[in-house]
């Protein structure tokens, strides 16, 4: 059995720059042409905030929209094999991420929200997306009761048992 190797360390603010270079530089070198590819939509990394001491974000490219998952600040992670699958409890509820790495040594979670984009979707509004998923994935969810689930009586109401 091979030892874990616990070699990623954790980033003190967000990796945004690093993230909006390399996903330029993919763009440019190696999307760029494919039918599937939106001209007029930005790179972009932003929503960041810490979760349970993990960077989680957002990151737009012409071609998707996925959360992203990285170590925050004092954390180490075991490296993975790129393509892994880990379920991780968000207060949405369980989301499903796979392994990612840029350029070898840039390793994170990944969960594709839109690939590839809508082809109505515009710049604009893919920005605000990447700010809007995050909030969203950590938001608690909304749970509605219908009034038969309820028992309004007069005689729960002033035993105090109302009951839901």
């Amino acid at each position: 059995m091979s030892e874990i190797s616990w070699d990623i360390v954790g980033y003190d603010e967000p990796p945004v720059e690093q993230l909006e270079a390399r996903f330029s530089e993919i763009a440019e070198k190696e999307m760029k042409g494919l039918p599937f590819y939106r001209e007029g939509i930005p790179v972009k990394a932003g929503g960041f905030t810490l979760f349970e001491n993990q960077w989680i974000g957002a990151v737009l490219t012409p071609w998707m929209l996925e959360l992203v998952v990285f170590p925050g600040p004092s954390q180490e992670w075991p490296h993975r094999k790129v393509g892994d699958r880990i379920g991780l409890e968000l207060p949405c509820g369980q989301i499903k991420f796979v392994v990612g790495e840029l350029a070898g040594d840039m390793q994170y979670l990944a969960c594709s929200l839109m690939s590839p984009l809508d082809r109505h979707l515009s710049g604009e509004h893919a920005v605000e997306l990447v700010e809007n998923s995050v909030k969203m994935a950590l938001s608690l969810p909304v749970q509605t009761q219908s009034v038969a689930e309820v028992d309004l009586s007069r005689r729960s109401l002033f035993r105090g048992q109302l009951r839901s």
